[in-house]
């Protein structure tokens, strides 16, 4: 699945609860030149829209910067939200290149009736919830389907 995200570079000398006040969300980007990051902003209510079917260490996300000679894909490494209220606090970006191999976890999805606890009235205790997998950005999968029927 696709995902894009339209930001704008943070002003400086912008207070983060100023910006979540205004509806907008603090943005990391880093790996785009070298070891340098740069400070942006979103909307909130695009990012809680991405929220619902993009995940941490997983997705892929367009970012789109005009204030930036820089357009391209980054991984969502990280979302930040408020311990008890739930409001998004800072999201951080990765950007990453075509060439370069990442390591994600995936999600392992269980399909199926075991032979076991079917007919057996045997237990299903699933172990690995999620594989740790390397490859290029553009194939990390959204879930890896394990079929128990057999």
């Amino acid at each position: 699945m696709e995902f894009t995200l339209d930001c704008k570079t943070r002003p400086d000398g912008s207070k983060a609860n100023a910006l979540r006040r205004e509806g907008l969300i603090p943005v990391s980007l880093y790996g785009h030149n070298g070891a340098e990051s740069v400070a942006l902003t979103v909307d909130a209510k695009t990012v809680e829209t991405l929220l619902r079917s993009a995940s941490v260490n997983n997705s892929l996300v367009q970012v789109n910067v005009p204030d930036l000679p820089w357009n391209g894909k980054a991984m969502l490494r990280e979302v930040q939200k408020h311990p008890w209220k739930g409001y998004l606090y800072h999201i951080s970006l990765f950007s990453v290149g075509s060439q370069v191999s990442l390591e994600a976890d995936v999600p392992v999805h269980v399909v199926g009736e075991a032979p076991g606890v079917k007919t057996g009235g045997g237990a299903l205790d699933v172990i690995l919830s999620q594989l740790h997998v390397r490859c290029a950005p553009e194939r990390i999968p959204e879930f890896i389907e394990v079929d128990i029927s057999n």
